[in-house]
């Protein structure tokens, strides 16, 4: 009896909409992420009584790390597989915006921004990879508009997104948010590795 094995992959004549609107997901989330707190910083600020322009540092950490980070993705998924790094990503990505929101000072905000980075890092590029390895030549421009579209729409709704959850709730929520949808993905992810 052969079973056929979730961590080998999609058949490459299989198109998974499914999986393109998840990892568009995370695609959202992180690009959210670069871009939401900037209508957050004075309200970040005044919880921890420092100048605005030092808060700051939050965005510089978290983009350096994307960016030093999605080198890193690829070997990694290489090595131990695109869906378990892929896996791995959105595990990071998720509890690191838990420990954004629970930041109490501009000490681990920084550094819970950076951890935040590398998961997204491994996220975007990983993610695709996923998606374009299980998807047959025909379909593959209606599975990039699926991962595109989701990522162009992030940095245009960031500000208001920010500036609805800081105003109405509190700064926290910017990172809260990426929670529930962190932890779908992660589910949906960990059966399909497991």
């Amino acid at each position: 009896m052969s079973v056929s094995s979730p961590a080998s992959g999609a058949s490459a004549d299989t198109w998974s909409p499914r999986l393109a609107l998840l990892v568009a997901a995370t695609f959202f989330m992180e690009f959210l992420d670069g871009t939401v707190l900037t209508t957050a910083i004075p309200s970040i600020a005044a919880d921890f009584s420092v100048p605005s322009a030092d808060v700051n540092i939050t965005m510089t950490a978290y983009l350096m790390a994307v960016a030093m980070g999605i080198p890193l993705s690829g070997w990694l998924a290489e090595r131990l597989g695109a869906r378990r790094v892929f896996c791995l990503a959105i595990a990071v990505f998720t509890a690191a915006s838990l420990l954004c929101a629970l930041s109490q000072d501009l000490t681990m905000l920084p550094l819970s921004r950076v951890l935040q980075g590398a998961g997204g890092a491994m996220m975007v590029p990983v993610g695709t990879l996923v998606v374009l390895r299980g998807t047959a030549k025909k379909d593959l421009l209606r599975a990039t508009a699926y991962l595109v579209w989701p990522g162009l729409l992030a940095p245009v709704l960031a500000p208001l997104v920010g500036g609805a959850l800081t105003t109405f709730l509190s700064w926290h929520w910017i990172f809260l948010i990426n929670l529930p949808i962190g932890a779908a993905a992660l589910v949906h992810q960990a059966e399909r590795v497991a």
